[in-house]
């Protein structure tokens, strides 16, 4: 078929998305499922409308820095600290690294790269933190202990995550097979990755005595910004402080999407007033969510091809081991702690929500090679099945807590 105009594409992924992400919303279930069904059915799988096009790809990518923003601006570097200090520090560690060795492990299982198996234990071991958030604030139980362990582990998995997607990125498509070459590279991106965490650390410092100046001196810097009169002057000051972490993790040869999550998690804002900060995350929350995240995930629809994959073994594989070692992960990291094993088992269950986070990731993967479209389908289906299946999965293990009177 003739390829639409790229207005008309947009027109029909918009609304079919929003509508589709209404009717799961009202659910109970993200949106974002919703808009990715919209665009399997507008794509090749079902109705061939639309087809994944340059055009498209280009919203995407700019859809994928505002996403990565949106998340950066729910963490705070205390929410970083906080995540690894006393109890929540096996939690968060073995809430990764048992689902990330296990990911390894299926893919020399079924003979894939080197680098393909730690991409693979990399989206196994995600815990989105924006899905987490929704599903325990639906479920009431956001200020629970479990709760707690869950965003703190969420907080952790995202940070390591984008660290990781970094190298793999830097690795590239099927040029290391043997263990041997993948660990020298690795240990070169290490060194890269250390020279841009120590920018990090020293911008953080830098920062913190600049936002310690205004204290004292009992004046906000935005109160020097008043002479800016043009609209959005705000939202584009804070655009252009990422940017300029995105660009310098580029210029490193780290990906843009981990120097945006940090610029946006080093953002300054107890130097800008609190109605300015609510102005920017206004703006930020409508132009991703109203327009550019439905258009991202009825892209991942359109890339999405059920028929292209070829070894259901594997998909059930991943299935398995996506569930069993996260909930493993949880539970082994809870009776560590003196949780007793059905509180250790829920908090395993809760770290499975992957989302949005994994399936950013596994679209990066996707369009710089290091996948291709059949093992991307299988994480998209991955990614969707857990997030739906966690919800009723996690109050299910709430009301057994309860049952049993135990402190959830």
């Amino acid at each position: 078929m003739t390829d639409l105009p790229l207005i008309v594409s947009l027109l029909l992924m918009l609304a079919l998305a929003k509508m589709l992400g209404e009717v799961f919303e009202r659910m109970h279930q993200p949106a974002m499922v919703g808009e990715i069904l919209a665009g399997i059915v507008l794509g090749s799988t079902f109705l061939g409308w639309i087809n994944y096009t340059s055009d498209i790809n280009a919203i995407s990518d700019l859809a994928v820095l505002l996403l990565i923003i949106s998340a950066g601006l729910e963490i705070k570097v205390k929410d970083i600290l906080d995540s690894v200090q006393g109890k929540k520090i096996w939690i968060a560690l073995l809430g990764f690294l048992i689902p990330f060795i296990s990911g390894i492990g299926l893919g020399v299982l079924f003979g894939f790269d080197s680098t393909v198996c730690v991409f693979l234990g990399l989206c196994i071991s995600i815990t989105a933190l924006p899905v987490s958030v929704r599903i325990l604030m639906d479920l009431g139980k956001l200020k629970t202990d479990v709760g707690g362990h869950v965003i703190s582990a969420a907080v952790f998995n995202d940070v390591l995550s984008l660290l990781v997607l970094g190298i793999l990125l830097q690795l590239g498509p099927g040029t290391y097979r043997h263990w041997s070459d993948l660990l020298i590279n690795v240990g070169f991106m290490l060194i890269k990755l250390a020279v841009f965490i120590t920018v990090l650390l020293l911008s953080y410092k830098l920062l913190d005595h600049v936002t310690q100046f205004f204290s004292d001196t009992g004046k906000q810097l935005s109160k020097h910004l008043d002479f800016l009169k043009g609209k959005g002057s705000d939202f584009a000051l804070v655009m252009i402080f990422v940017l300029v972490f995105a660009s310098l993790a580029e210029v490193i040869g780290l990906h843009f999407v981990v120097g945006a999550f940090f610029g946006a998690v080093l953002l300054p804002q107890p130097l800008i007033s609190s109605k300015r900060m609510t102005s920017v995350a206004e703006t930020t929350d409508t132009i991703t969510m109203g327009f550019l995240a439905p258009i991202f995930f009825a892209a991942i629809g359109l890339e999405f091809n059920f028929s292209a994959i070829a070894n259901y073994g594997l998909l059930l594989a991943v299935f398995a081991v996506s569930f069993g070692s996260k909930i493993l992960g949880g539970y082994t990291a809870g009776r560590i702690v003196g949780y007793s094993a059905g509180k250790s088992t829920t908090i395993g269950i809760g770290l499975n929500a992957r989302g949005i986070i994994e399936l950013v990731i596994a679209k990066i993967a996707l369009a710089n090679g290091l996948i291709d479209l059949s093992f991307f389908s299988i994480l998209v289906i991955m990614g969707i099945v857990t997030t739906l299946v966690t919800p009723s999965l996690l109050g299910y293990g709430f009301k057994y807590l309860e049952r049993r009177g135990e402190k959830c």
